[in-house]
């Protein structure tokens, strides 16, 4: 599986799994596994890696083990308290160097997969700079809240939580990644589960097989619709703005400085997909 995630050329990031995906007895043929990953040639996606949560004993032997070059990032599972974030920031600081790393080069994710960990994700998100996102655990969430075990429709159960996490991500400027669907056979409701994400303001879906990766990419990717739209509301409002006008009406809708910074960061993110605005 490995080796097939970083052949994989319509997919961002591969995690490789240290903790629940991993029995206790294989840890350690877990670690050996994803070192000889970690040293192949760079290439494909960013490589980052899922150890096991700060409280376990496994901690530390995974940190030993992948930090080393090829190490893109790191995601840190079961976050509840902004202090375990720093303590693996403040390893990372001391080992970069001798790993023949470049200082402040691994990036982290948390993971928020409990009630205590969604009351102070805005504080987890905000605790290190090299915090990128944070990403939502819904099934060990609605483990911990007491959610029966079949996801229902679009996850409407999860509803507020999901809000909630958005709000606090993006209130710490940082990305909003979420939480896998967990039946790879229904497509539509990956769909509807995607689109419902994208809807409430998240940046990115994760995903545990790749016949899911083509439908979340096109979710959460600019549709040529959204790029045309938002290239008529920056030249309108630029022309608008050369004439001395600080707001227009476009198509009945009117536009103002908000839906034109909207507008270009949908133009932003089409161009750093590798479609770049033709004018």
């Amino acid at each position: 599986m490995l080796s097939k995630a970083i052949g994989l050329t319509n997919l961002d990031v591969a995690m490789f799994d240290l903790e629940d995906g991993v029995p206790p007895q294989q840890k350690q043929e877990a670690r050996e596994t994803v070192v000889t990953f970690l040293a192949k040639e760079p290439g494909g996606p960013r490589r980052f890696v899922r150890v096991n949560a700060v409280q376990s004993t496994w901690l530390v032997p995974d940190l030993k083990a992948v930090i080393r070059p090829g190490l893109d990032g790191l995601v840190l599972p079961k976050v509840e308290d902004p202090d375990e974030v720093r303590l693996v920031s403040r390893i990372l600081d001391e080992r970069e160097p001798s790993a023949g790393l470049a200082p402040g080069s691994v990036q982290l994710v948390a993971a928020i997969e409990s009630a205590r960990g969604l009351m102070d994700a805005r504080a987890i998100a905000a605790s290190s700079t090299r915090v990128i996102g944070l990403v939502f655990g819904g099934e060990d969430f609605g483990l911990d809240i007491g959610l029966p075990t079949k996801r229902e429709g679009e996850a409407r159960e999860l509803l507020y939580a999901r809000s909630a996490f958005v709000v606090a991500a993006a209130s710490a400027r940082v990305q909003s990644i979420d939480g896998v669907w967990p039946d790879f056979r229904d497509a539509d409701g990956l769909l509807e589960d995607a689109v419902q994400a994208r809807r409430l303001g998240f940046t990115g879906k994760s995903t545990f097989h790749p016949n899911q990766i083509d439908t979340i990419n096109e979710v959460f990717s600019p549709t040529a619709e959204d790029v045309a739209y938002a290239t008529r509301v920056v030249d309108a409002f630029e022309e608008a703005q050369a004439a001395g006008q600080g707001s227009i009406s476009l198509g009945g809708q009117l536009i103002d400085l908000p839906i034109v910074e909207r507008a270009r960061r949908v133009l932003r993110l089409h161009s750093a997909l590798g479609s770049p605005r033709t004018r």
